[in-house]
């Protein structure tokens, strides 16, 4: 086979021009992120055509890569994966030996190693939770809370929603993928689909539409469940008011790091990310969805409404121990 000749900058936009046709905005994001790395290489070590990597070339980045990103193994092994699957789509255009691919080196790691296991803690969420109610009914803060802990939703999700898509009749959420007005699901079409809600859920949810929301449209003239004064709550400032919320301090805790709020740093507003407890937005999700499966629920369960795979569960959001899961098999097997 006769390679074509290829500069790695017209490589790179043949490349995400094909991924953008395929994937979520934010996965093609990873990519340019991620690409831009071995751009970077190419064009320190002058190399204008892809033709000229090999297998040696290879695992000269990856040394490379590892020591100007101080990357961890997890880290790494996301870097040289995406690669891999770059060089792949490479031997499809002729622009390097084919196989080429398989010499790209990663390092081996165990389940629990590719695992983050931060999460909100099933007794967090509930004194979380029990202050929102007290002191902050119906408010954003206390939305957000009430929709992440029981519906186990990506932040993404409880962003797309509209007021249209809520039934306080049938007590249920419909999602649906919008990628032309900025509410793309992550899954897209197959991220679609309508899950129940509790009547505590509803309650809060129809003193939110009719006593405090902003009655508001986002630029695209459509009317978001939650709004800001700018419109749809951005992520930035839904990340934002997780971060806050979660703070033990800011609902009625004490400091279990042992600081003093006169002097600490975490409880100005937006800052609050530095506090050790303070969580994002993901950590209600897989906090949610381990404290569901702990409460029994079955997993296939857990899955269709949180909208992800058995092994994935297994492998991300579980946090349950080994003796916790005998535990509850045996509650099924033991009268059989």
């Amino acid at each position: 086979m006769e390679l074509e000749p290829i500069d790695p900058e017209t490589a790179f936009e043949l490349y995400i021009a094909e991924k953008e046709t395929s994937v979520a905005d934010a996965t093609v994001a990873s990519h340019k992120s991620r690409r831009s790395f071995l751009l970077r290489w190419c064009e320190e070590r002058d190399i204008e055509n892809l033709n000229k990597l090999t297998g040696r070339r290879l695992q000269e980045f990856r040394l490379w890569r590892r020591n100007v990103g101080d990357l961890t193994k997890v880290s790494e092994k996301t870097q040289m994966d995406t690669l891999r699957v770059f060089v792949k789509w490479l031997e499809s255009i002729d622009a390097v030996e084919q196989d080429l691919h398989k010499k790209v080196r990663s390092p081996d790691i165990t389940p629990r190693e590719n695992s983050r296991d931060v999460m909100l803690e099933t007794e967090d969420a509930e004194e979380l939770l029990t202050y929102l109610e007290r002191y902050e009914y119906a408010s954003l803060h206390h939305v957000i809370a009430k929709i992440l802990w029981h519906t186990m939703l990506r932040m993404g999700s409880v962003r797309a929603l509209d007021v249209e898509d809520y039934d306080p009749e049938e007590q249920s959420l419909r999602l649906r993928h919008r990628p032309d007005t900025d509410t793309p699901l992550k899954n897209k079409r197959e991220g679609e689909r309508i899950i129940a809600v509790s009547n505590e859920v509803c309650l809060v949810l129809d003193d939110w539409i009719r006593e405090r929301r902003l009655d508001v449209t986002d630029d695209h003239g459509r009317n978001p469940l939650l709004t800001t004064s700018g419109g749809r709550i951005s992520k930035s400032s839904f990340r934002m008011k997780c971060y806050r919320m979660s703070r033990p301090c800011e609902y009625g805790q004490a400091c279990p790091h042992d600081r003093e709020p006169a002097d600490c740093e975490a409880t100005i507003s937006r800052a609050a990310s530095k506090c050790p407890s303070s969580v994002s937005p993901h950590p209600f999700r897989r906090g949610a969805i381990t404290h569901y499966l702990q409460s029994d629920v079955p997993e296939t369960v857990v899955g269709d409404r949180a909208n992800v795979t058995a092994d994935v569960i297994d492998q991300h959001y579980d946090q349950r121990s080994q003796k916790e899961k005998m535990e509850q098999r045996r509650g099924y097997l033991d009268d059989i």
